[in-house]
């Protein structure tokens, strides 16, 4: 991670040596625990902070009303734009989510939401990590939204869905709330982020975007409109190839559950090209009817294993796609997007701490 202290004396001085807690002791004690914490990021809170004193300073600490998750949230926003002016060329703004689970806090049964098969009890955590794709260091955390999943109607219609204001595909455009217009700045989120809603969100955004594509979506070849119309899956793999290169594969699952075999040295064909997609015809999100002149990347496995399925991913964005080199630099910016999951926040014992050594 990247450690540029700004003339700070530590890390946790750069990162909340700002927060505005009412009362600069207050502010001191975050820093102090902060810096604890990162030295032993697992484990609970008592393994963390080995002093008595200073572990009874921090429940003291978190009980106080001023010490919210804006207050925290506020600093390492401004640590992490920092951070991200510094840096020449491309930033890359991962997007993910993941779940806390607090199932055996009793005390906050109201506050919490459904997670996992729904037997569990916590939030959804969305967040946005700045990554410089250069050195490959981490700017820094830019947004982190605790959500609870709401108690939907078995019968909820269309229309109702999409005025609902606590559905969850709208935490994909929460977590742009503080992000700036710029074009050096690139989103990059995974399938779940495939809506419409935030496709138009995201070309209108200011900044270049990668997102996973999953959904099956009519589209047009190019971006006139003059062409006849296709599902996306069809046209990306009717695309000239632009290159190819290999690459080992580790075992893993398939959606399906079954276990892929372990690929050394496997090859994949990269296609891509412009691509005018249109808006579903049952809207359930906010959005217009025009289309969106965009381009997909294609990412296919050229001779998977016997009985095996090839491995492939496509995506979309607003970035050109005409040559090899082009589709690999879209390639590689959503091949970061794994940086999320090394640094997920972690659940901590303290329902107060709000992730605060994430």
């Amino acid at each position: 991670m990247t450690l540029d202290l700004n003339g700070a004396n530590s890390l946790g001085e750069a990162m909340f040596g700002n927060a505005e807690l009412g009362n600069r002791r207050r502010t001191s004690r975050l820093v102090a625990t902060f810096d604890l914490l990162r030295r032993h990021p697992g484990s609970t809170l008592p393994n963390k902070i080995a002093s008595p004193h200073d572990l009874k300073a921090l429940y003291r600490l978190m009980d106080r009303p001023e010490v919210t998750h804006e207050a925290l949230m506020t600093p390492l926003r401004a640590y992490t734009l920092k951070n991200i002016a510094a840096c020449q060329g491309r930033v890359l703004l991962i997007h993910d989510a993941t779940e806390l689970d607090y199932t055996d806090r009793l005390s906050l049964v109201a506050q919490l939401g459904q997670i996992g098969s729904g037997f569990g009890r916590g939030y959804i955590s969305q967040h946005v990590l700045a990554v410089d794709p250069q050195s490959h260091s981490v700017l820094g955390l830019m947004e982190q939204i605790l959500h609870c999943r709401a108690e939907v109607p078995k019968n909820e219609t269309l229309p109702e869905h999409r005025a609902r204001p606590t559905r969850e595909s709208l935490l994909w455009i929460k977590g742009t709330q503080h992000l700036p217009r710029d074009q050096r700045l690139v989103d990059v989120a995974d399938q779940g982020a495939d809506t419409f809603e935030f496709l138009e969100h995201e070309y209108h955004s200011g900044r270049t975007f990668v997102i996973r594509a999953c959904k099956c979506r009519v589209v047009q070849a190019g971006h006139d409109g003059l062409g006849p119309r296709q599902y996306i899956s069809d046209y990306a793999h009717g695309l000239p190839e632009l290159g190819r290169f290999t690459m080992d594969v580790q075992s893993q699952r398939n959606a399906d559950g079954s276990l892929r075999t372990k690929r050394i040295g496997a090859e994949f064909a990269v296609r891509g090209g412009a691509v005018l997609v249109h808006p579903p015809h049952a809207k359930a999100g906010e959005h217009g009817d025009a289309p969106l002149p965009l381009y997909v990347v294609l990412v296919a496995e050229v001779q998977p294993p016997a009985k095996e399925k090839p491995i492939e991913w496509m995506l979309l964005a607003n970035e050109p796609v005409k040559t090899f080199d082009d589709a690999w630099r879209v390639t590689s910016w959503y091949g970061f997007r794994w940086n999320a999951e090394i640094y997920q926040p972690e659940c901590t014992s303290s329902s107060r701490l709000y992730q605060l050594a994430a």
